[in-house]
Order: C-alpha cells, then structure tokens, then sequence
C-alpha cells in the first residue's frame, strides 16, 4: 500500500525537464580566508568590474598595489576583463582582506575550470596562509615577552 501512494505521488508531480542552462549556476562563489579576514567572493560572466563590499575595488582599497593584489589570479591567467568579480570581506586589516580575495577568487576559478588548478597553484594563489598571530599567555606581557627580570 506504501509503494502505491508513492507510486501516485511521483506520476502526479514529474519532475520538470531542465536544460542545461538552467542548471548551470549563475555565478561561482567561494570562500577565501588570511588571518583574521574572510571574503566571499561571485565571479560571473561579463566585461571585468570588480567590487568589494560593493564598492569599486579603487574605493575600497586606496592604494593601487592592494588592488592589484587582489586581481592577481585574472592577471596571471589573462582573464581579466572576461570575468565580473564581486567580494564581501569582513575582518582583518586592508592587506588580509586583499589576501583573503585573491584566495577567494583562485578557487572560484578553479569552479569555473578545474583546468586552472595547476596553474594556480604554480602561482601559489591556492595555498592558505596559516600563519595566524600567537595568543597572549598569562603571567607575560604579550605572547612572548616576559616581564623584565631582576636577579637582585
């Protein structure tokens, strides 16, 4: 009796038939992280805007050498102006959240063509920098420093 009311529930609602394009997604995301700072980065098709907590990346980082940081793995594979690039970074300062959107955007590219992957990682784009700052201990005055001894 079960098989039957599953039997009708399938015959009564098939399954719509997709296209491929449909079930392509629209955009590839991915998360990229350096210390403290996580970016969310979108790549979709387009003509190569790329913002940043939804601002020009000229606007959000001032300096010129940060943004050309971030835009690293396009340049290198010579994407730049195929790709529209769209970030959400919190935390950190300017230059992790430049790292975390370079890390961010190489395995999102990697979603787009998984060709790219040992390209990218020639260019060292994919590896996670793990290097985090040491926690205070208690009894110094910072994660290492001890207070100044006297032996006398």
């Amino acid at each position: 009796m079960v098989k039957d009311q599953k039997e009708k529930i399938v015959k009564a609602h098939p399954a719509k038939a997709l296209k491929k394009d449909e079930l392509a997604p629209r955009y590839f995301g991915a998360v990229g992280r350096r210390k403290t700072a996580i970016a969310r980065v979108r790549v979709t098709s387009g003509h190569g805007s790329f913002y940043v907590n939804e601002k020009e990346i000229g606007q959000y980082f001032q300096s010129p050498e940060l943004s050309e940081v971030a835009r690293h793995p396009l340049k290198n594979l010579k994407l730049g102006d195929k790709f529209n690039v769209s970030a959400h970074v919190s935390g950190g300062g300017l230059r992790s959240q430049t790292e975390a959107i370079r890390h961010g955007l190489a395995r999102a590219l990697i979603l787009l063509d998984p060709e790219l992957k040992k390209r990218l990682r020639v260019f060292g784009f994919l590896t996670r920098d793990s290097r985090m700052v040491e926690r205070k201990k208690y009894g110094l005055k910072k994660a290492r420093r001890a207070p100044q001894w006297k032996k006398r």
